[in-house]
C-alpha cells in the first residue's frame, strides 16, 4: 500500500486500508491489480482522473493532424490558371498538408496523356524549392493523380 505522500506502508490487511482512507476523506485505488500483492493508493481519485484528462488533452493540441488538399485541373490548363493553382499549393504546404494534384481527362483528351505529364512536370519543377514528390503521377482511370508533401 502506497499513502497519500508516496511513501510505501507495506503490505496492509484491506480493513485497515480502508480505515486509513477514510480517515484521511481520500479513495483507495488498486494500481497494479495484477501484482502478488496488488498495489493500492490512497489518493483523491476525481482529481488523479481530472489530471488524467487535463494531460490528454493538451497532448491533443499539439497533435497536427496531415490533411490531403486536392487540387484539380485540366491537361490544357492555362499558365495563369496554373500559376494561381500553384499559389495554393504553396499555401496549403506551409500550413503542413499534403496536396493531391488531379488532371481530369475528358473524351479525346484521353489520346494526348502526354500533356498531362508535362502538366505534372511543371508542377514538381514549379514546387521544388519546398516539396517533394510523395507519390508519383499515375493514371487512375480518367485522372492522372500525383501528392506532393512538404520538404
Amino acid at each position: 500500500m502506497i499513502d497519500k505522500d508516496g511513501g510505501q506502508l507495506g503490505v496492509v490487511l484491506i480493513k485497515n486500508a480502508l480505515q486509513l482512507s477514510e480517515e484521511s476523506g481520500l479513495d483507495l485505488v488498486e494500481v497494479a491489480p495484477g501484482a502478488n500483492p496488488p498495489v493500492c493508493k490512497v489518493m483523491d481519485y476525481g482529481k488523479y482522473i481530472y489530471d488524467l484528462s487535463k494531460k490528454e488533452k493538451t497532448s491533443r493540441k499539439k497533435q497536427h493532424t496531415i490533411v490531403v488538399k486536392e487540387i484539380r485541373m485540366r491537361p490544357k490548363t492555362d499558365a495563369h490558371d496554373l500559376e494561381f493553382k500553384l499559389k495554393h499549393a504553396r499555401e496549403f504546404l506551409d500550413q503542413k498538408n499534403k496536396v493531391k494534384f488531379t488532371i481530369q481527362f475528358r473524351g479525346r483528351e484521353m489520346a494526348y496523356k502526354e500533356f498531362g505529364e508535362k502538366l505534372m512536370v511543371k508542377i514538381i519543377e514549379a514546387l521544388d524549392d519546398i516539396a517533394k514528390v510523395e507519390a508519383e503521377a499515375k493514371f487512375e482511370g480518367r485522372n492522372m493523380t500525383m501528392i506532393i508533401t512538404q520538404k
